[in-house]
């Protein structure tokens, strides 16, 4: 059971949201005595949001539904410097014009999960580009750049991560923690902002934002940061064979998004329910308890659930009927055609244009390959757009099989065994 006293902390506890707190008794006290105002950045490198951006703007829902207020920060700043956590490389520099047109596919997300307004605890949408783009470069340095240690900043995990693997920091990247914390102590300024939230790699970024808040406005600030999703065989959330799982429905639609979740692995049902739903945990205690074929159930709910948080209940209900007319109600899965495929070879992660020459959808690599460019191929009815693509044990359905498709008429089942 959660020891946290407030209804946030509390909250998030149970629904296993939470991997560090800094200060846990005294943001707890906070949060049980006032409204307190927290913030989620999100930089805007691609024209919509994906599965692994659900996460923090769940911890944003939450933050609002137990009477608090949110701020969705867009990086409309940062996004032209780049993130350095977690990656091997440095980011592709974007124009401004394609920030912009990023931010408004992003920004259509957050109304799904979020009530915006004026009032209380409404919710706000803030973009750092508005200070961080007119910034006087040796004021900054002066003000700002003076509280932080080279030193300290060189050991931080994505720091140290580039630099063992010999892969260049660019001087810009390594000012991207400086500015992350500089739109933290901005939104106290701005908002009162007291709690930066993110996932676990971003605990170092958000402490130094801390720091500074302490440094230069004599602000008590917090940190909270949620754990880094895999799956329960290792893989990382959100990667299919066809490529990301995008929460805007012009890149993904409902349809394929419901059927992503409907392919949760078993292990993992209960745990992605209470993150990824607003389901009481009773039910999803009742759910996550399901043994054999009855998990199938609890992910049908999962599915639906999740799909109607993202895309609306009327489009989660319609995905989970096309399911059901398509794999129960018409046969069509037992009807197809399959190709049996020894399970090591799906579990080592079978390339995708072998599995449609395997399937013989395909005469050779080269026909697929061209397929692949025409938009003509798909894995579990998700279009693949890489030849690179491969297809593993995440991507085997709840009955079972893979399913291919070849344009709108041609599929097969792929069938390890």
């Amino acid at each position: 059971m959660s020891a946290y006293k407030s209804d946030f902390l509390h909250v998030l506890a149970q629904r296993g949201f939470i991997h560090q707190v800094s200060e846990p008794e005294a943001l707890d006290a906070l949060a049980r005595s006032s409204t307190i105002t927290g913030y989620i950045g999100f930089d805007c490198t691609a024209a919509s949001l994906h599965v692994g951006s659900l996460l923090p703007i769940m911890l944003l829902y939450w933050l609002q539904q137990t009477g608090h207020r949110p701020i969705a920060l867009m990086g409309g700043g940062t996004t032209r410097v780049g993130d350095p956590s977690g990656k091997d490389e440095s980011r592709k520099l974007l124009t401004d014009e394609i920030i912009e047109e990023n931010l408004k596919g992003i920004r259509a997300i957050f109304a799904r999960f979020l009530k915006f307004g004026e009032t209380g605890n409404d919710a706000i949408m803030a973009n750092n580009a508005d200070w961080l783009n007119s910034l006087n470069y040796i004021d900054f340095l002066r003000d700002i750049g003076r509280h932080f240690s080279i030193n300290r900043m060189l050991s931080f995990d994505s720091v140290k991560l580039r630099l063992e693997r010999e892969q260049e920091l660019s001087f810009l990247e390594f000012n991207y923690m400086i500015l992350q914390a500089y739109d933290f102590v901005e939104l106290h300024k701005r908002y009162g902002c007291v709690l930066q939230m993110g996932g676990s790699d971003q605990w170092g970024n958000i402490v130094n934002g801390i720091d500074l808040g302490r440094r230069v406005r004599n602000a008590q600030l917090f940190a909270l940061t949620s754990p880094l999703i895999t799956t329960s065989s290792g893989a990382k959330m959100g990667k299919t064979a066809a490529g990301a799982v995008w929460l805007n429905a012009d890149l993904m639609s409902p349809y394929d998004y419901w059927q992503y979740w409907r392919n949760t692995e078993d292990a993992d049902v209960g745990r992605f329910l209470k993150l990824f739903t607003i389901l009481p945990l009773p039910e999803i205690e009742r759910l996550a308890a399901l043994k054999g074929a009855e998990i199938n159930e609890a992910k049908k709910v999962l599915a639906t659930e999740a799909t109607a948080l993202v895309h609306g209940r009327e489009a989660a209900e319609q995905a989970a009927a096309t399911a059901r007319e398509t794999f129960e109600g018409s046969g069509l899965s037992a009807d197809l055609p399959s190709v049996s495929v020894p399970r090591a070879e799906i579990q080592a992660g079978i390339g995708v244009l072998a599995a449609f020459v395997k399937a013989g959808l395909a005469s050779s690599n080269g026909e697929a390959r061209r397929a692949i460019a025409n938009n003509a191929i798909m894995v579990n009815d998700t279009r693949v757009t890489s030849d690179k693509a491969t297809i593993g044990e995440a991507d085997v359905t709840a009955e079972g099989v893979v399913k291919l498709s070849l344009g709108k008429k041609r599929h097969v089942l792929l069938r390890p065994v």
